[in-house]
């Protein structure tokens, strides 16, 4: 790849290539637990970077690898104990996997104790001798090109590392054949392309790009009860009243609102996630600063706010001097113009708990688009 860092840290299409890969066996059905097997200098680095993309998911694990392949392999397979039947091996540089692919692997693994993902060999194939010459053509029927992933019964696996660990072998399917198993091949995919060369990183952008939704919505909620010795802070804005609002942070609800509204829209998770209430560090924080490190996270994903509208329930206090300051305040820290930013608030004529004057809700609706 003539870079600086491994292929799968590099970004495509606004993630690292590892995070795509994860994720789609992360939403996999089939998937119980992800083990993600990187150098050892690597490995707390990719914990932050996964968690960035998909915080508090507990299918994830990350462990440092070996030498070899097949040795970063064995590495994982350890860590499994007795948590699973099946393992798939995939390879991180291999993005564009498809979830269908995933299933029909798990599938043929189910029935035959071994599957590797494969697609028929469609070009002359040459054999290559002295001085570049063509010593042969070898004949491409029956021959396919093996894809991951791969993979069989976990005991299975287990085995053959026990007869073969000390063979040198390309892939799983290797090992395998190596100890008896019976392999099926699993019709791959084309797309299921392995990222070696620049123009393969070029290949997969275009690729992703016509699949990836020009616009995302989210929807975000939040409410606070009333509460003694407290500053009502509303959309980053001290608002004059007798009460605050009861929170870990500063029980901002239209920044909690908007902040979750965004998440949704950029699939990650919700606010309490990221910041939870049981963490000191975000005691008393302001949460404006919140949305700057969740504008921080979706600008990662090249995202950027199309626009939000904001809707404030309460009977008490009256809102409308400070909408227009709210405004600013917000659309300054999502980074967009005033007009993208839209605040109503209203009451629910005395009825139910904002009309008790027990509290404040919001709702937030937000549109993001690719940057």
């Amino acid at each position: 790849m003539q870079t600086e860092i491994p292929k799968a840290f590099i970004e495509l299409a606004g993630k690292p290539i590892l995070v795509h890969t994860v994720s789609t066996f992360v939403r996999s059905t089939w998937i119980d637990l992800v083990v993600v097997v990187v150098s050892e200098d690597r490995v707390e680095n990719t914990q932050k970077m996964l968690a960035l993309y998909d915080s508090g998911n507990t299918k994830i694990t990350v462990v440092a690898g070996g030498a070899r392949r097949q040795d970063s392999v064995k590495n994982g397979l350890d860590t499994l104990g007795d948590t699973c039947d099946i393992v798939l091996v995939h390879d991180a540089a291999r993005p564009l996997v498809s979830e269908e692919l995933i299933s029909r692997c798990y599938k043929e693994i189910e029935k035959y104790g071994g599957a590797v993902a494969a697609i028929p060999v469609k070009d002359t194939l040459k054999q290559e001798g002295d001085d570049q010459r063509v010593s042969q053509t070898i004949e491409r029927s029956g021959l396919w090109q093996a894809q991951t992933p791969q993979g069989a019964w976990v005991e299975l696996l287990r085995k053959a590392y026990e007869n073969n660990g000390e063979a040198d072998v390309t892939d799983e399917s290797s090992m395998l054949e190596k100890a008896g198993s019976d392999v099926r091949i699993v019709l791959g995919e084309e797309v299921n392309f392995k990222i070696t060369r620049q123009q393969d990183l070029m290949l997969a952008e275009t690729i992703m790009s016509k699949h990836l939704p020009s616009i995302c919505i989210g929807h975000g909620f939040d409410a606070h009860c009333f509460a003694e010795n407290r500053k009502l802070v509303l959309g980053g804005v001290v608002i004059d009243y007798p009460q605050g609002l009861a929170g870990h942070s500063d029980a901002d609800v239209v920044c909690h609102a908007l902040s979750d509204a965004i998440l949704g829209a950029s699939g990650g998770g919700d606010i309490g996630q990221h910041f939870p209430d049981s963490d000191d560090q975000f005691k008393g924080i302001s949460s404006l600063i919140l949305l700057d490190r969740i504008m921080e996270m979706i600008g990662l994903q090249k995202l950027a706010l199309g626009n939000a509208d904001i809707t404030i329930i309460c009977q008490a206090p009256r809102l409308a001097p400070y909408i227009s300051e709210m405004k600013k305040t917000l659309a300054d820290h999502c980074r967009t113009n005033l007009n993208r930013v839209n605040i109503k608030a209203t009451t629910t004529e005395k009825m139910g708990y904002t009309g008790r004057q027990e509290g404040i809700s919001c709702h937030a609706v937000v549109l993001l688009e690719q940057a």
